[in-house]
Order: structure tokens, then sequence, then C-alpha cells
């Protein structure tokens, strides 16, 4: 559920790239991807590319709190073949997040099976039974008192997957209402999780396409 749905109206839509198969946004934190069930939760990036592309279609989402790439095709053909290049882990992308506590190892890697925690859903939860196969790398770029900075690099696309494997590493991620204790959630004015970079193989031509946003915090 979404309480005081207030989400950041300038810019209303910022265009990293655009020709006549797909348009590459870098979603702001706190816009929806696609709009919620309620009439009030309407606004998002999917209608607001909608006012300017009526034929849009989604391809892949990024969590209302996460800012960063996102990709959408502009007719069917190209829609079909970009889930098929995320559906065969064909894209190549990471993440920027700050996460709470130091973090030891220099890289590693996160192989935890995930499933929805159909309680209290939204939020996901590792289950080794019944949870699907959930893999992320990450890098540790910055250590301060406090924090470390990393870079991941999610090879599966679960929902929450990087938000539920730092909570589980021990670091969650800061500014994380679902997943961070009080202190580390009150730290940040905002989820820290950024999607900075995308490659993708353009529908039409199979040229790589490479997609960067700049991490804003």
């Amino acid at each position: 559920m979404l309480l005081s749905y207030t989400p950041p109206q300038s810019p209303y839509l910022d265009i990293l790239y655009q020709d006549d198969a797909v348009v590459v946004f870098n979603k702001p934190s706190g816009l929806l991807t696609v709009p919620g069930k309620a009439p009030e939760h309407k606004d998002s990036l999917e209608y607001r590319a909608r006012l300017v592309w009526p034929g849009v279609r989604v391809v892949h989402r990024l969590d209302m709190a996460t800012s960063g790439v996102v990709v959408m095709a502009l007719n069917a053909d190209s829609q079909r073949e970009l889930n098929r290049q995320f559906q065969q882990r064909e894209t190549k992308k990471h993440y920027i997040a700050n996460v709470a506590g130091l973090v030891s190892a220099d890289t590693g890697s996160i192989d935890l099976p995930l499933i929805c925690d159909w309680p209290n859903r939204p939020k996901q939860k590792v289950c080794y039974q019944y949870g699907k196969a959930s893999l992320t790398h990450y890098q540790v770029l910055q250590r301060s008192a406090d924090h470390s900075r990393l870079k991941l690099t999610p090879i599966t696309g679960r929902s929450h997957q990087l938000r539920v494997h730092l909570q589980w590493l021990g670091h969650p991620i800061l500014g994380d209402k679902f997943y961070a204790a009080e202190a580390d959630f009150l730290a940040a004015p905002r989820l820290l999780l950024h999607a900075e970079r995308l490659e993708f193989n353009h529908p039409d031509s199979a040229h790589p396409i490479v997609c960067f946003a700049p991490c804003p915090f």
C-alpha cells in the first residue's frame, strides 16, 4: 500500500535515449514504474511515457524507491525481442547502493532463493524449499566510518532481490523501509539504490546500446 504518494514532477521525463524502436529513461526515486491499482497511483513512468508515445510497452521494472535506467519498447516486435534478452539474461546491468556497516570482503556473491512473503507483501523472503534461484555479485567501491558503497550486478531479476540479499548479508541498503532496521532506514532521505548502467542489443539492428545514468547520491 502506498501512503501519501507524491512522485517527483521535475524533470517530468528524463530521456537518456530514443529512436523508433525503444526509449530509455532515468526514473527518479519515488515514481512508480507502472500505475498502481488505486486511481491516486496512476502517475507512473509508464503513464507519463504513454502521454508522449501512446503505444509504449513495458519491458522491465524498478521498485518505486529505486532510481535509474529503464528501457521501454515502442512496438510489439521490439517488446518481444527485449523481453527475450531479459529472460535469456543477455542484458548487462549494474546498480550502486550505499549499505549499512562495513562489508568485509572486497567482492562476493549472494546466491539465495527468493519467494513472496505473502502475509507481508510486497516483501520477499529467502525460502530454500519453494524460492526461485537468485544470484547477485557485489564489489565494494568505498568504505566509510559506518557504511559501504557497493556495485551490484544481479544475474537474475527477482522482485526486491538486491534489497533482500543485502539484508541477508547483514548490510541492508540505507533508506530501505522494508528490510532495514529503523536507524538504517532513517539514515537516508530515500532508498540508496540506483540502476546506473544497462546494456542491451538494439531489437532491430542488434547493435549494443549502453545507457548510463550517473548515481545521484
